[in-house]
């Protein structure tokens, strides 16, 4: 009986002694000290959770290989919520950090389902974006530099820069490669008008939309461009056909729509005007630009109660953002950012 119950006891001891190791190595692992904590957790008794969070301090550790297994594993099967975001984030910067970008992808994809709002998903979603875009670019200028598309690349990242004459000559060096690719005319074009807005400029930027056009004659927002240089021309009734036919291929494209929403307003064609801006609002209901016109529509037709609901929206949209950052500007002095 004596030694049944020294042998209970031992038992007891050892398994308190392996809980003992789990409750250390969790503490240890929320300190940082993984090291420790790897070491307690390869003590204890084995669980999901002590599964878990052995792999984590491996991984945190840089011991990536020998902690995704079990990483994949209790991200696709924990109920846990907080260890299945955890063990998530571990496994995608495990593969980050090993170049693997395509078991990376699908892993924060589900992460950021499951977690939409959390920062540090996003934080290394983000990572992920700009190291697979930076290792393809690398890769990109090495194995082929002397395509149409590396001065493509080129031209958008001088534009990011603000640098629009440096952008404007790659799409040109573009274009001479490749002279039937879509959108380098139309990128060109842009570029042209981001630069200024001269006549020369104007000019050939035109030429750029037109020479999109004739590739692409879908293009509803070459068709757009067109019609805005054509009113910086003072040709009014050529633009608004630019943007009837922008309208026309796209439906959705708002701009366009108001854009000849302003062309109708002009004409006094109140009710073909609030039309077309009631469907811009529709589209994008935060558009400030698009309710203030619909108001002044709304007025102009004698439509008083709707111009009042217009604007309370306005109101309601041009309302500062309370918060913790409009507080700080506030402090600073400075004016609170508008939506």
């Amino acid at each position: 009986m004596r030694a049944i119950s020294a042998i209970l006891l031992l038992t007891a001891l050892a398994a308190r002694a392996q809980q003992d190791s789990l409750e250390k190595g969790i503490a240890e692992f929320h300190r940082g000290d993984y090291a420790a904590a790897q070491a307690s957790l390869e003590r204890a008794q084995d669980s999901p959770q002590r599964r878990s969070f052995l792999a984590l301090a491996r991984a945190a550790g840089g011991h990536c290989d020998a902690a995704r297994p079990d990483l994949a594993k209790q991200f696709a099967e924990t109920p846990d919520s907080d260890l299945r975001r955890l063990t998530g984030l571990a496994l995608s910067q495990c593969d980050l950090a090993q170049g693997h970008y395509d078991e990376a992808f699908p892993v924060l994809a589900r992460l950021k389902t499951l977690y939409p709002d959390d920062a540090d998903v996003l934080y290394q979603a983000a990572r992920l974006h700009m190291k697979a875009w930076n290792d393809t670019l690398f890769e990109m200028f090495q194995k082929s530099p002397s395509s149409y598309r590396v001065n493509q690349i080129s031209a958008e990242i001088f534009e990011i820069q603000a640098r629009y004459a440096e952008a404007a000559a790659e799409y040109r060096k573009a274009i001479e490669k490749n002279s039937a690719a879509l959108n380098l005319h139309f990128r060109l074009g842009r570029a042209l008008l981001l630069q200024s807005h001269s006549a020369e400029n104007l000019a050939l930027a035109r030429q750029e939309f037109e020479a999109e056009l004739s590739l692409n004659p879908g293009d509803a927002v070459a068709e757009y461009e067109i019609g805005q240089i054509l009113l910086a021309g003072q040709d009014p009734a050529a633009a608004v056909k630019c943007f009837e036919r922008a309208a026309s291929l796209d439906p959705s494209f708002a701009e366009a729509l108001q854009a000849l929403a302003k062309a109708r307003m002009d004409a006094k064609q109140y009710s073909e005007a609030i039309a077309l801006l009631e469907k811009v609002v529709r589209l994008q209901p935060a558009n400030e630009s698009a309710h203030y016109s619909l108001m002044m529509a709304y007025r102009n037709a004698g439509r008083t109660a709707d111009a009042a609901a217009q604007q309370a929206t306005l109101d309601k949209l041009r309302q500062a953002p309370e918060g913790e950052f409009t507080d700080f500007l506030k402090r600073l002095g400075d004016k609170a950012p508008q939506q």
